[in-house]
């Protein structure tokens, strides 16, 4: 997911606001689909070989956004990290994780994100966290324990490791947001997308090149090759439009809430697309993670509320 903060937007028209609200249920719709459809690729490429095939898609696409190393330099030590957190290592336990547990568990586990986000601001920004948030958090918890607990039932809920994996992938999407916060004040989001795009390029170079040494392109089905294409434009290009588009149209403490498409979108796929089950596991955790998001949404509408006087 890549919806870097923006500032608030002013109060819209009603027929704005409508066209905003179905930009952000698409783009976490989409974040969702394409985080259930990259579960087929880990089961054909290496999984450095997929991030390194991704990055590498993505940073040809988003080179016209890139604006020259000139205006990149002076944040390159932000690039770095986000790139590092949000794309690197995202990547590498996205991609990990889904090859060791179910796409709907993952979309489950990655609909904690709302509530990461909000303890790593309390933690490391000194924000204020009240008690819908800190519910939030608590169902999260629960919601990730849940699902790994229950690894052996019916609906499969996934490995311990890949559902830890994938939780680690939230941190490092938490990071990425909170650093995020830095960044988008000084450039623009696209431009900071194809910088870190291209980062991550250079970063997964080396692993992702061993790889290809040793692998057989031949034998990837054209079926593949356009899944790979889809996931790497929905994740780095179309689902950052249809966010950032959204968030210029409704206020940002309104935008929480959609973040609901993301595990919904997930499962779905997982069960019509992959012929997954879903088991009561995942029907309490995906329960836990609706509740949470919706506490953390209520909780950012509330602070965004001007107070009477």
């Amino acid at each position: 997911m890549r919806g870097q903060t923006m500032p608030a937007a002013q109060p819209a028209p009603a027929a704005s606001a409508l066209g905003g609200y179905l930009l952000l249920f698409s783009g976490m719709a989409l974040v969702g689909s394409y985080t259930a459809l990259s579960k087929p690729l880990t089961e054909v490429f290496p999984v450095l070989l997929l991030a390194w095939l991704r990055f590498g898609l993505a940073a040809l696409l988003m080179l016209p956004w890139s604006g020259g190393l000139a205006q990149a330099r002076p944040h390159a030590r932000l690039l770095f990290a986000q790139s590092f957190f949000g794309n690197f290592l995202f990547s590498i336990c996205m991609l990990a994780g889904l090859s060791l547990t179910s796409a709907s568990a993952a979309g489950v586990i990655l609909a904690t994100l709302p509530a990461v986000v909000a303890l790593g601001g309390h933690v490391w920004l000194r924000e204020r966290l009240g008690p819908r948030g800190w519910t939030a958090v608590g169902l999260a918890v629960g919601g990730v324990l849940l699902l790994s607990l229950a690894r052996g039932d019916a609906g499969g809920a996934g490995s311990l490791v890949g559902n830890l994996l994938v939780l680690g992938c939230v941190i490092c999407e938490a990071i990425y947001a909170l650093l995020g916060r830095r960044l988008t004040a000084q450039l623009p989001p696209m431009r900071i997308s194809a910088w870190i795009n291209a980062i991550g390029l250079a970063l997964m170079t080396p692993p992702g090149l061993w790889q290809a040494l040793h692998f057989d392109f031949g034998a990837v089905g054209l079926g593949h090759w356009l899944l790979l294409a889809f996931y790497s434009v929905s994740a780095s290009i179309v689902s950052v439009w249809l966010w950032l588009s959204g968030l210029q149209r409704v206020p940002a403490g309104h935008a929480g809430v959609f973040t609901i498409a993301m595990p919904l979108a997930a499962t779905a796929v997982g069960v019509a697309a992959l012929g997954e089950s879903v088991g009561w596991a995942h029907a309490v955790a995906l329960a836990m993670a609706v509740a949470g998001i919706l506490l953390i949404a209520r909780e950012g509408a509330s602070a965004g509320r001007p107070r009477r006087p």
